[in-house]
C-alpha cells in the first residue's frame, strides 16, 4: 500500500507566511525558507507554497524565493499562485520547484492544463480547486476563494483528470482555518470518482481529522498550515500516532 503524506501549506504574501481563517484575517507565521528547512527536518513529506500576494513583482520574487527555498530542501515542493502560461511555470522549475499548482488560470483557460502537461508532464502539474457549498452543492471559487463561480467540483474535478494533471489539491472553504476537521465526505466522493491522487486541504486542528481524512476521506495526502506553523501538532508525532493507526507513512 502506498504510503500517505503529511504536507505543511505556506501561505507567502510579500516574502513572508501568512495564516488566515476562511481565506480571510491572515496573520504573520513567519520566514518561508526557515520554515520550509525546519518542516524537512521535523519529517514532512512534502511542502506547497502558495504565493497569495497581488504585487507585479510577484514572478520574480516568488522565482528567488524557490531558489532559495530548494537550496535547503531535500524534500519534493509544489509551487502555486498566478501561474498562468508555460513561461511561469519554466521559471519555477528551473529554480528548483519540483511541481507547479494552477487553480484559477485553469478554470479561466483549461486548456492550459493539456499545455502543461504536454511540456512538463503529468507527474509536476497539481491542479488546486477551492469550493464551498452553496445550497447544499460545492461550487469552485477562484482568486483565493473571492469569486464564485456556477461549477461543480466534482465534473471539474474529472475534467482535470480527463485533461492530464497528474494531483488534484481540494480545499474546502468552508473548513479552512477553522480546525474542526476535513471536508471528508467530499474528499470520500472524490476519491472514489478520480483515478489521481487528491490532497486533503482545510480544516486540520488535531491529530484525530488527520486519521479521519485517511479512513473517511480516502485522501493520499493531507495538508495544514497553523498547526505545523505555530506547532499545535509536530509532524513526526503525527506520522508516529498515524502509522499506530494502521496508516502507512514513511518515518
Amino acid at each position: 500500500m502506498l504510503t500517505k503524506r503529511i504536507i505543511p501549506c505556506l501561505d507567502i504574501k510579500d516574502g513572508r507566511t501568512v495564516k488566515g481563517v476562511n481565506f480571510i484575517d491572515l496573520r504573520d507565521a513567519g520566514d518561508p525558507v526557515e520554515l520550509a528547512q525546519r518542516y524537512a527536518d521535523e519529517g514532512a513529506d512534502e511542502l506547497v507554497f502558495l504565493d497569495i500576494s497581488a504585487t507585479e513583482q510577484r514572478r520574480k520574487t516568488l522565482a528567488d524565493m524557490v531558489y532559495k527555498v530548494a537550496e535547503k530542501l531535500n524534500v519534493p515542493f509544489t509551487v502555486g499562485g498566478g501561474i498562468s502560461s508555460i513561461e511561469d511555470v519554466d521559471v519555477l522549475l528551473k529554480n528548483g520547484a519540483d511541481k507547479v499548482s494552477v487553480n484559477s488560470s485553469a478554470v479561466k483557460n483549461p486548456k492550459l492544463i493539456n499545455d502543461l502537461v504536454a511540456k512538463f508532464g503529468s507527474q509536476c502539474i497539481v491542479v488546486a480547486i477551492d469550493a464551498k457549498q452553496i445550497e447544499g452543492h460545492w461550487k469552485v471559487h477562484l482568486v483565493g476563494g473571492k469569486v464564485p463561480t456556477t461549477l461543480d467540483l466534482f465534473e471539474w474535478a474529472k475534467e482535470v483528470e480527463a485533461r492530464g494533471a497528474g494531483e488534484i489539491l481540494f480545499t474546502s472553504m468552508d473548513h479552512d482555518g477553522t480546525k474542526d476537521g476535513f471536508a471528508n465526505k467530499a474528499l470520500a466522493r472524490l476519491s472514489k470518482e478520480l483515478s489521481i491522487p487528491v490532497i486533503a486541504s482545510g480544516g486540520a486542528g488535531a491529530v484525530s481529522h488527520f486519521t479521519d481524512t485517511f479512513k473517511l476521506g480516502r485522501a493520499d495526502a493531507a495538508l495544514a498550515a497553523s498547526v505545523f506553523h505555530f506547532k499545535e501538532i509536530e509532524i513526526m508525532d503525527l506520522k508516529h500516532e498515524l502509522k499506530a493507526e494502521g496508516i502507512p507513512m514513511r518515518i
